[in-house]
C-alpha cells in the first residue's frame, strides 16, 4: 500500500488535519491525526491545520483555542503555517473566514447551470422520499425545475450528473459510487445561510491544493458526492483518499465531542502522558498490534511498517 500510495502523491504532497471546534478532541480525533501525520512523514508530504468551522451555530472561539492548546501538548505541528496570525487573527486556513470563496465557486456553479435555488425543508423531502431503512435520505429533484429566485430562507443545491463515480481508497481499495443515487442534489448552502460541510470541504481542499485526504471510514460515502463537484468546479483530478477504521463505543457508535466521549482535556488531567496517548490512538486506530507510546517522530515509522493493504 505504501509503495502504492507514494506514486500517485507529488513530491512534497499536501495533506490535511481539519477538525471543527464545536467541542474538546477526543480520542477519535487523535486517530485521524495519527493516520495523518503518518502518512505525511512516511511519505515525505507535509500537514496542513484547517479549522472546519462553517457551523456558526456550534463552533465557539474557547473550543478552538483549547483545541490548538491539545495538538500543542501532543506534539502535533502542522507544516503549513496558515497566513497571518492563525491564534490571533483571521486565516486562510479557518473556514469562517472564506465565504468570499465560497461565493465565487457558487457563483461559477450557478453561471454554468449547476446550481439552483431550493426552498425545501427537511420535512418536505421526508414527506416525498419514501423510507429507506438504513439508508441516506436522497433529495427528490422537487426544485431543480421551478426557477426560484434567490431569497430569504431559501438554500442552493448542486445539480448533479447521473453516472458513477470510481475512485481507489488507498487502504479500502477500489470503490464505485452513485452520488445521484445517494443522495441526490445535495445542498450547497442552508436556508439560514450556512455552507454545508459537503460544499466547503470540498471547495477548501482545491483551493488549498490537497493532494491526500485521510478521515474516517464515516466520510467514505461523501467521497464521490465530493469528486463530482470538484469536477463540476474544474478540478479534473481528484485528490488520494485514505479512510481509516473508526473507534466505536459499547453501542456501535462512534465517538463524539457532543457527549463528551473520552476527551483529551480529561486524559490530560487523569495524567495521560502524550506519547501514551498517540501510541493508544495508534493501536485502537489499527496501526499498532498493541498500545505502547509513540513519539511524534516516529509516526512516520509507525506508519511505514503497518501492513494497511
Amino acid at each position: 500500500m505504501l509503495e502504492q500510495l507514494r506514486s500517485r502523491l507529488p513530491a512534497g504532497f499536501l495533506t490535511r488535519f481539519a477538525p471543527s471546534p464545536t467541542g474538546r478532541l477526543h480520542l477519535g480525533h487523535v486517530v485521524n491525526a495519527v493516520w495523518t501525520w503518518g502518512a505525511a512523514r512516511a511519505l515525505g508530504g507535509r500537514v496542513a491545520l484547517r479549522l472546519e468551522d462553517h457551523d456558526g451555530t456550534r463552533c465557539r472561539p474557547g473550543f478552538e483555542r483549547a483545541l490548538l492548546d491539545d495538538l500543542d501538548w501532543l506534539g502535533l505541528e502542522p507544516d503549513v503555517a496558515p497566513t497571518g496570525e492563525f491564534r490571533r487573527g483571521t486565516s486562510d486556513f479557518r473556514q469562517s473566514d472564506a465565504a468570499a470563496h465560497y461565493e465565487e465557486a457558487l457563483g461559477r456553479l450557478a453561471g454554468a447551470g449547476r446550481a439552483y435555488v431550493c426552498g425545501c425543508s427537511r420535512k418536505e423531502i421526508a414527506r416525498e422520499v419514501p423510507d429507506r431503512f438504513g439508508e441516506e435520505m436522497r433529495y427528490p429533484g422537487t426544485c431543480r425545475t421551478r426557477g426560484l429566485a434567490p431569497g430569504e430562507g431559501l438554500g442552493w443545491r448542486v445539480k448533479l450528473y447521473h453516472g458513477d463515480e470510481r475512485f481507489d481508497d488507498a487502504r479500502l481499495g477500489p470503490q464505485v459510487q452513485t452520488p445521484a443515487n445517494q443522495c441526490g442534489d445535495f445542498l450547497i448552502r442552508d436556508r439560514l445561510g450556512h455552507w454545508t460541510y459537503q460544499f466547503a470541504v470540498t471547495v477548501d481542499d482545491m483551493r488549498h491544493g490537497i493532494d491526500l485526504v485521510v478521515r474516517g471510514e464515516d466520510l467514505l460515502a461523501s467521497t464521490g458526492r465530493q469528486i463530482a463537484l470538484a469536477r463540476l468546479l474544474g478540478r479534473a483530478e481528484p485528490p488520494a483518499f485514505l479512510h481509516h477504521p473508526l473507534i466505536m463505543k459499547p453501542t456501535g457508535e462512534k465517538l463524539s465531542k457532543a457527549s463528551g466521549d473520552t476527551g483529551i482535556g480529561e486524559l490530560r488531567e487523569a495524567g495521560v502522558k502524550p506519547a501514551w496517548l498517540l501510541g493508544a490512538a495508534a493501536h485502537l486506530g489499527g496501526l499498532l498490534p498493541d498500545a505502547r507510546p509513540v513519539e511524534p517522530h516516529l509516526l512516520g515509522e509507525m506508519f511505514g511498517a503497518a501492513a494497511i493493504r
